[in-house]
Protein backbone atom coordinates (compact mmCIF):
# COMPACT_ATOMS: atom_id res chain seq x y z
CA UNK A 1 0.00 0.00 0.00
CA UNK A 2 1.25 3.48 -0.84
CA UNK A 3 -0.15 6.79 0.36
CA UNK A 4 -1.61 9.44 -1.92
CA UNK A 5 1.56 11.54 -2.25
CA UNK A 6 3.66 8.48 -2.99
CA UNK A 7 1.05 7.43 -5.57
CA UNK A 8 1.37 10.73 -7.44
CA UNK A 9 5.16 10.58 -7.25
CA UNK A 10 5.14 7.03 -8.62
CA UNK A 11 2.73 8.08 -11.38
CA UNK A 12 5.00 10.96 -12.40
CA UNK A 13 8.03 8.66 -12.50
CA UNK A 14 6.14 6.09 -14.62
CA UNK A 15 5.06 8.78 -17.10
CA UNK A 16 8.63 10.02 -17.35
CA UNK A 17 9.88 6.46 -17.90
CA UNK A 18 7.24 5.71 -20.56
CA UNK A 19 7.92 8.94 -22.43
CA UNK A 20 11.65 8.25 -22.30
CA UNK A 21 10.96 4.90 -23.99
CA UNK A 22 8.97 6.64 -26.73
CA UNK A 23 5.33 6.07 -25.76
CA UNK A 24 2.97 8.51 -27.48
CA UNK A 25 0.13 7.93 -25.01
CA UNK A 26 -0.06 6.75 -21.41
CA UNK A 27 -3.08 6.41 -19.13
CA UNK A 28 -3.96 4.93 -15.75
CA UNK A 29 -7.14 3.12 -14.70
CA UNK A 30 -8.23 1.63 -11.41
CA UNK A 31 -9.57 -1.90 -11.78
CA UNK A 32 -12.77 -0.64 -10.16
CA UNK A 33 -13.77 0.80 -13.52
CA UNK A 34 -14.21 -2.71 -14.94
CA UNK A 35 -16.61 -3.39 -12.05
CA UNK A 36 -18.37 -0.07 -12.51
CA UNK A 37 -19.05 -0.19 -16.25
CA UNK A 38 -19.26 -3.95 -16.84
CA UNK A 39 -18.60 -3.58 -20.59
CA UNK A 40 -17.32 -7.16 -20.64
CA UNK A 41 -17.79 -10.37 -18.66
CA UNK A 42 -16.05 -10.57 -15.29
CA UNK A 43 -13.64 -13.26 -16.49
CA UNK A 44 -11.98 -10.53 -18.61
CA UNK A 45 -11.51 -8.16 -15.65
CA UNK A 46 -7.78 -7.65 -14.96
CA UNK A 47 -8.28 -8.21 -11.22
CA UNK A 48 -9.82 -11.61 -11.95
CA UNK A 49 -7.11 -12.60 -14.42
CA UNK A 50 -4.30 -11.64 -12.06
CA UNK A 51 -5.68 -11.28 -8.49
CA UNK A 52 -4.08 -8.41 -6.62
CA UNK A 53 -4.10 -6.08 -9.61
CA UNK A 54 -5.10 -2.57 -8.54
CA UNK A 55 -4.09 -0.41 -11.49
CA UNK A 56 -3.83 -0.91 -15.25
CA UNK A 57 -1.35 1.29 -17.11
CA UNK A 58 -2.02 1.62 -20.85
CA UNK A 59 0.65 2.64 -23.34
CA UNK A 60 -0.01 3.71 -26.92
CA UNK A 61 2.07 4.12 -30.07
CA UNK A 62 0.87 5.87 -33.19
CA UNK A 63 0.41 4.24 -36.58
CA UNK A 64 1.85 6.45 -39.35
CA UNK A 65 -0.96 7.29 -41.77
CA UNK A 66 1.10 7.33 -45.02
CA UNK A 67 2.20 3.72 -44.38
CA UNK A 68 -1.28 2.64 -43.31
CA UNK A 69 -2.82 4.11 -46.46
CA UNK A 70 -0.94 1.56 -48.59
CA UNK A 71 -2.83 -1.33 -46.96
CA UNK A 72 -2.97 -4.18 -47.78
CA UNK A 73 0.80 -4.16 -48.25
CA UNK A 74 4.01 -5.40 -46.68
CA UNK A 75 4.77 -1.74 -45.86
CA UNK A 76 1.85 -1.54 -43.44
CA UNK A 77 2.51 -5.09 -42.25
CA UNK A 78 6.04 -4.13 -41.21
CA UNK A 79 4.76 -1.00 -39.46
CA UNK A 80 2.22 -3.09 -37.55
CA UNK A 81 4.87 -5.61 -36.50
CA UNK A 82 7.30 -2.88 -35.49
CA UNK A 83 4.81 -1.13 -33.21
CA UNK A 84 3.91 -4.48 -31.66
CA UNK A 85 7.54 -5.24 -30.85
CA UNK A 86 8.12 -1.79 -29.43
CA UNK A 87 4.98 -1.95 -27.28
CA UNK A 88 5.84 -5.32 -25.75
CA UNK A 89 9.38 -4.11 -25.13
CA UNK A 90 8.15 -0.96 -23.39
CA UNK A 91 5.60 -2.89 -21.33
CA UNK A 92 8.22 -5.40 -20.21
CA UNK A 93 10.61 -2.65 -19.19
CA UNK A 94 7.90 -0.72 -17.36
CA UNK A 95 6.78 -3.84 -15.43
CA UNK A 96 10.42 -4.45 -14.56
CA UNK A 97 10.72 -0.82 -13.44
CA UNK A 98 7.80 -1.32 -11.06
CA UNK A 99 9.27 -4.59 -9.76
CA UNK A 100 12.47 -2.77 -8.87
CA UNK A 101 10.39 -0.30 -6.88
CA UNK A 102 8.86 -3.15 -4.88
CA UNK A 103 5.55 -3.56 -6.72
CA UNK A 104 4.10 -6.64 -8.38
CA UNK A 105 3.70 -6.03 -12.10
CA UNK A 106 3.29 -7.89 -15.37
CA UNK A 107 1.93 -7.03 -18.80
CA UNK A 108 -0.60 -8.25 -21.32
CA UNK A 109 0.98 -8.49 -24.80
CA UNK A 110 -0.53 -6.12 -27.35
CA UNK A 111 -2.49 -8.83 -29.25
CA UNK A 112 -2.30 -11.93 -27.06
CA UNK A 113 -3.44 -14.51 -29.60
CA UNK A 114 -1.18 -17.02 -31.27
CA UNK A 115 -2.30 -16.61 -34.86
CA UNK A 116 -5.13 -14.97 -36.80
CA UNK A 117 -6.41 -18.44 -37.70
CA UNK A 118 -7.27 -18.91 -34.03
CA UNK A 119 -9.54 -15.85 -34.15
CA UNK A 120 -11.45 -17.32 -37.08
CA UNK A 121 -12.63 -20.09 -34.76
CA UNK A 122 -12.89 -17.96 -31.61
CA UNK A 123 -12.78 -14.21 -32.39
CA UNK A 124 -11.89 -13.01 -28.92
CA UNK A 125 -8.64 -12.37 -27.06
CA UNK A 126 -8.02 -12.84 -23.33
CA UNK A 127 -7.90 -9.12 -22.56
CA UNK A 128 -9.21 -5.96 -24.23
CA UNK A 129 -6.69 -3.13 -24.54
CA UNK A 130 -9.47 -1.08 -26.15
CA UNK A 131 -11.52 -1.15 -22.96
CA UNK A 132 -8.40 -0.58 -20.88
CA UNK A 133 -7.59 2.48 -23.00
CA UNK A 134 -11.12 3.79 -22.56
CA UNK A 135 -10.99 3.34 -18.77
CA UNK A 136 -7.52 4.92 -18.67
CA UNK A 137 -8.83 8.11 -20.29
CA UNK A 138 -7.11 7.73 -23.65
CA UNK A 139 -10.29 7.97 -25.71
CA UNK A 140 -13.71 6.56 -26.53
CA UNK A 141 -14.86 3.57 -28.55
CA UNK A 142 -15.92 4.29 -32.11
CA UNK A 143 -18.49 2.70 -34.39
CA UNK A 144 -15.75 0.44 -35.76
CA UNK A 145 -15.06 -1.09 -32.30
CA UNK A 146 -11.64 0.59 -31.99
CA UNK A 147 -10.38 3.08 -29.44
CA UNK A 148 -10.52 6.61 -30.86
CA UNK A 149 -7.98 9.04 -29.42
CA UNK A 150 -7.86 12.81 -29.79
CA UNK A 151 -4.27 12.62 -30.98
CA UNK A 152 -4.40 9.81 -33.56
CA UNK A 153 -8.03 8.74 -33.91
CA UNK A 154 -7.95 4.92 -34.10
CA UNK A 155 -4.41 4.92 -35.57
CA UNK A 156 -2.79 3.76 -32.36
CA UNK A 157 -1.60 0.40 -30.98
CA UNK A 158 -1.96 -0.42 -27.29
CA UNK A 159 -0.43 -2.55 -24.55
CA UNK A 160 -1.31 -2.80 -20.85
CA UNK A 161 0.74 -3.17 -17.66
CA UNK A 162 -1.01 -4.65 -14.63
CA UNK A 163 0.27 -3.81 -11.15
CA UNK A 164 -0.66 -4.00 -7.49
CA UNK A 165 0.49 -0.42 -7.01
CA UNK A 166 -2.35 1.97 -6.20
CA UNK A 167 -1.79 4.83 -8.64
CA UNK A 168 -4.14 7.82 -9.11
CA UNK A 169 -6.27 7.09 -12.16
CA UNK A 170 -6.86 9.45 -15.05
CA UNK A 171 -10.18 11.08 -15.82
CA UNK A 172 -12.10 9.25 -18.52
CA UNK A 173 -12.73 11.06 -21.79
CA UNK A 174 -16.18 12.66 -21.58
CA UNK A 175 -16.31 13.90 -25.19
CA UNK A 176 -17.66 11.32 -27.66
CA UNK A 177 -14.95 11.29 -30.32
CA UNK A 178 -16.76 9.19 -32.96
CA UNK A 179 -18.67 11.54 -35.31
CA UNK A 180 -20.86 8.71 -36.72
CA UNK A 181 -19.82 9.44 -40.32
CA UNK A 182 -20.04 5.73 -41.25
CA UNK A 183 -17.04 5.93 -43.59
CA UNK A 184 -15.54 2.90 -41.84
CA UNK A 185 -18.66 0.91 -42.70
CA UNK A 186 -18.72 2.14 -46.31
CA UNK A 187 -15.05 1.36 -46.96
CA UNK A 188 -14.78 -2.01 -45.18
CA UNK A 189 -13.57 -4.51 -47.83
CA UNK A 190 -15.54 -7.36 -46.25
CA UNK A 191 -18.69 -5.37 -45.38
CA UNK A 192 -18.29 -6.71 -41.84
CA UNK A 193 -20.09 -3.73 -40.29
CA UNK A 194 -23.86 -3.80 -40.61
CA UNK A 195 -26.61 -2.21 -38.52
CA UNK A 196 -26.02 -0.10 -35.45
CA UNK A 197 -25.91 -1.94 -32.13
CA UNK A 198 -26.15 0.84 -29.58
CA UNK A 199 -23.30 3.29 -30.26
CA UNK A 200 -21.29 0.88 -32.46
CA UNK A 201 -21.87 -1.12 -35.62
CA UNK A 202 -22.85 -4.75 -35.39
CA UNK A 203 -19.75 -6.57 -36.62
CA UNK A 204 -19.26 -9.96 -38.26
CA UNK A 205 -16.01 -10.81 -36.46
CA UNK A 206 -15.64 -14.15 -38.22
CA UNK A 207 -15.82 -12.52 -41.66
CA UNK A 208 -13.24 -9.94 -40.59
CA UNK A 209 -10.91 -12.62 -39.17
CA UNK A 210 -11.15 -14.79 -42.30
CA UNK A 211 -10.14 -11.85 -44.47
CA UNK A 212 -7.18 -11.17 -42.20
CA UNK A 213 -6.16 -14.82 -42.46
CA UNK A 214 -6.11 -14.46 -46.26
CA UNK A 215 -3.98 -11.33 -46.00
CA UNK A 216 -1.53 -13.02 -43.66
CA UNK A 217 -1.09 -15.84 -46.16
CA UNK A 218 -0.23 -13.21 -48.76
CA UNK A 219 2.26 -11.45 -46.41
CA UNK A 220 0.24 -8.26 -46.23
CA UNK A 221 -1.55 -8.57 -42.89
CA UNK A 222 -3.46 -6.82 -41.30
CA UNK A 223 -6.25 -4.94 -43.12
CA UNK A 224 -6.65 -1.68 -41.16
CA UNK A 225 -9.00 0.02 -43.63
CA UNK A 226 -11.44 1.07 -40.89
CA UNK A 227 -8.67 2.91 -39.05
CA UNK A 228 -7.16 4.26 -42.26
CA UNK A 229 -10.32 6.10 -43.33
CA UNK A 230 -11.43 7.48 -39.96
CA UNK A 231 -11.40 11.30 -39.97
CA UNK A 232 -10.89 11.60 -36.21
CA UNK A 233 -7.48 12.56 -34.81
CA UNK A 234 -5.08 15.49 -34.70
CA UNK A 235 -2.74 13.57 -37.02
CA UNK A 236 -5.19 14.61 -39.75
CA UNK A 237 -3.94 18.18 -39.29
CA UNK A 238 -0.55 16.93 -40.44
CA UNK A 239 -1.62 14.51 -43.19
CA UNK A 240 -5.04 15.81 -44.23
CA UNK A 241 -8.26 13.92 -44.90
CA UNK A 242 -9.62 13.03 -48.34
CA UNK A 243 -12.82 11.05 -47.73
CA UNK A 244 -13.67 10.97 -51.42
CA UNK A 245 -10.35 9.32 -52.26
CA UNK A 246 -11.05 6.61 -49.71
CA UNK A 247 -14.65 6.10 -50.74
CA UNK A 248 -13.99 5.77 -54.47
CA UNK A 249 -10.73 3.78 -54.20
CA UNK A 250 -12.21 0.34 -54.85
CA UNK A 251 -14.35 1.51 -57.78
CA UNK A 252 -11.60 3.53 -59.47
CA UNK A 253 -8.97 0.79 -59.18
CA UNK A 254 -11.39 -1.77 -60.52
CA UNK A 255 -11.61 0.23 -63.73
CA UNK A 256 -8.00 1.39 -63.94
CA UNK A 257 -5.24 -0.06 -61.75
CA UNK A 258 -2.71 2.38 -63.23
CA UNK A 259 -4.44 5.59 -62.18
CA UNK A 260 -1.92 8.18 -60.98
CA UNK A 261 -4.09 9.19 -58.00
CA UNK A 262 -3.32 5.91 -56.24
CA UNK A 263 0.07 5.17 -57.80
CA UNK A 264 2.03 5.28 -54.54
CA UNK A 265 -0.34 2.91 -52.79
CA UNK A 266 -0.38 0.53 -55.75
CA UNK A 267 3.41 0.58 -55.93
CA UNK A 268 3.72 -0.49 -52.28
CA UNK A 269 1.13 -3.23 -52.78
CA UNK A 270 2.96 -4.58 -55.81
CA UNK A 271 6.24 -5.51 -54.11
CA UNK A 272 7.25 -7.71 -51.19
CA UNK A 273 3.93 -9.52 -50.84
CA UNK A 274 1.67 -11.75 -52.89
Amino acid sequence: MIDNNEGYELKASIIEEAERMGANLIGFASVQRWEEFKDTNSEFFPQNIWPGTKTVIVLGLQIFLPMLETTPSVVYSELYNTTNRLLDDMAYKLANYLNKKGHKASFFPRDCYGDISVLVKKPEAAFSHVLAGKYAGLGTIGCNHTLLTKEFGPRVRLVSVLTDAIIPEDKMCEEELCIKCSICQKCCPTEAFTSKEGSIFKMDKEKCAKYHAELKGAYKYPCGVCIKVCPVGEDRKVYGMDANKYLKEKEVLKENKDTSEYSGWIHCRSYGSN
